[in-house]
């Protein structure tokens, strides 16, 4: 039985690498799950990046009640370190992926070998919840990861910091935006309906720079097809 067991987490393990591995940037294409129940529409041709102002006024406004650990979006958890801890919790959750954006010595040192006896993958990504913390190099890696392991059989993936608010938050907003093409706006609005989120300020310019790019670059693709 054992035998078995090691067997079909070989599978599964080598199956998730090999998605992984084969994406590129441009690649980045929504997967296939299943939709979420409520997506907020925003007219994409008429939209503009709001100042951060605005963008804070959002996060703040009519929070929803947060407990540790909230699914976002199909397949993809929000948590604290509490949840990352939780072994039994994470095994009923049938959690398969772990992004632990609050990784480090100084942090929340759990790693691979923590979850060695669980059929877990761990990203770590060590990163200050610090406004003057560069989070945006790790937005496209981090994404590719998440995208890979919701396309693998049985993947569900946590992302989680110290408090699940600002650095798990900043990375699955970023997600949402380049692999499921939402807004910034949208982004944020369709988490809020699960989690209480509140990116520190430099995270939120980052994904506001983020938001003006993807945008840009959808005009470019836009209007080269209209040549």
């Amino acid at each position: 039985m054992t035998f078995c067991l090691n067997r079909l987490n070989n599978v599964f393990f080598l199956y998730f690498r090999m998605a992984w591995v084969s994406l590129h940037k441009d690649d980045l294409l929504r997967p296939k799950i299943r939709s979420a129940s409520s997506l907020p529409s925003q007219k994409q041709s008429n939209y503009q990046t709001p100042p951060l102002e605005e963008l804070q006024r959002l996060l703040w406004a009519h929070k929803p009640s947060t407990g540790h650990v909230n699914e976002v979006w199909p397949n993809l958890f929000v948590g604290d370190v509490y949840t990352a801890r939780d072994k039994d919790q994470l095994q009923q959750m049938g959690i398969s992926n772990i992004v632990n954006a609050a990784a480090g010595r100084f942090h929340i040192n759990t790693g691979a070998k923590f979850y060695r006896d669980l059929p877990v993958d761990y990203y770590g990504v060590e990163a200050d919840d610090d406004p003057n913390f560069d989070l945006s190099i790790y937005f496209y890696p981090v994404a590719r990861y998440i995208r890979a392991a919701l396309k693998s059989p049985r993947g569900k993936v946590l992302v989680h910091c110290a408090m699940g608010i600002s650095r798990s938050a900043t990375l699955v907003l970023a997600f949402l935006m380049i692999c499921e093409s939402l807004s910034l706006v949208d982004a944020i609005q369709t988490v809020r309906e699960h989690r209480a989120i509140c990116p520190n300020s430099g995270f939120l310019r980052q994904l506001r720079e983020l938001d003006i790019r993807l945008r840009r670059e959808q005009l470019e693709r836009t209007d080269s097809f209209r040549l």
